[in-house]
């Protein structure tokens, strides 16, 4: 158990962040380049999942997105590319676009079970439940990281915006090192419960002869770096899976760590616009999700792609 407070950049509290820490806007000699790369996709297509940056020359972009990391690695943990031309083109030319340049953030991997490596964020219609992913729905996503329950969880998580919904939708961001010294401080009987092994809902996203649910904790610190799996979602329904009842004590923990990361001074608020590219350290950073209201038409919903990135384990779903 890290039983000590973190005061580096990793630890930092909304009401210190400014919008420079995170927006990085690109240059028109950036979108010279993007349209030099449109044209040499069309003039030699290939599947998206065979694109490589090795293949392309890239020097302005590869700079950009060696900020964009810097970002997540050694700043804030999150950025939003702004100023790119993305709606000038064709959505699958970005969305290969977009292929190409997180590779440059990490190794892409699978995002479903069955190997999914670009993945919709829409509204499918479908009642958040049960097998029912809540990026396919159009609810409130409380603060989480992306497969919170997974065996080798996703480092890096990257999302084009292509298409917004008419109202909602506002991303939220807050740092969990911030959240493990306030509970260190203020509640470390709690942290505690919080290092023990917790039951997490899969999601449907496994071997059809495999759990429906998974051990792990909330907090884990390896001597180096912390891992919180945020998603009180998640543990809520993996209990009801399971068949179990959450103890009283992990059940106040929960309710704390909803209070601690609710509470306005811990996150910083962004709404992603058409066209922007954003990035995220998954390890260190949770998001929240307002939601939404969709445009009629289902040419307008909201769409966003996304991508994970990994540098360990197999490019598999678990890793």
């Amino acid at each position: 158990m890290l039983d000590t407070i973190i005061s580096d950049h990793r630890a930092w509290m909304g009401e210190n962040i400014q919008a420079r820490d995170w927006c990085v806007t690109v240059s028109d000699d950036a979108n010279k380049e993007l349209t030099d790369l449109v044209k040499a996709l069309q003039r030699a297509p290939l599947p998206t999942l065979l694109l490589t940056p090795e293949d392309y020359q890239l020097p302005i972009l590869q700079n950009i997105v060696q900020q964009a990391r810097f970002i997540l690695d050694e700043g804030c943990g999150f950025t939003v590319l702004k100023g790119l031309n993305l709606k000038d083109h064709d959505v699958n030319d970005m969305i290969s676009f977009f292929w190409i340049l997180g590779q440059l953030i990490g190794r892409p991997v699978a995002q479903k079970f069955d190997g999914t490596m670009i993945y919709d964020v829409t509204d499918s219609g479908e009642e958040f439940g049960y097998g029912v992913r809540g990026s396919h729905t159009r609810v409130e996503l409380n603060f989480h990281i992306d497969n919170a329950f997974g065996t080798t969880v996703p480092q890096y998580v990257g999302l084009l915006c292509w298409q917004t919904a008419q109202s909602g939708g506002v991303s939220r961001f807050c740092s969990l090192y911030s959240l493990h010294n306030r509970l260190l401080t203020d509640y470390p009987e709690l942290l505690e419960v919080l290092y023990q092994p917790i039951i997490y809902d899969r999601q449907a996203e496994h071997h059809p002869q495999a759990t429906k649910t998974t051990l792990a904790p909330f907090f884990q610190w390896d001597g180096k770096r912390l891992l919180c799996r945020a998603n009180i979602s998640l543990i809520r329904k993996g209990y009801d899976v399971a068949g179990q009842t959450i103890s009283s004590v992990l059940e106040k923990a929960l309710i704390v760590v909803e209070e601690l990361l609710n509470e306005p001074a811990a996150w910083v608020e962004t709404q992603l616009s058409p066209g922007d590219l954003h990035y995220l350290n998954n390890i260190n950073i949770a998001h929240y999700r307002s939601g939404f209201v969709d445009h009629e038409g289902s040419n307008h919903k909201r769409h966003m792609y996304r991508t994970w990135h990994r540098d360990t384990g197999k490019q598999s779903y678990d890793g």
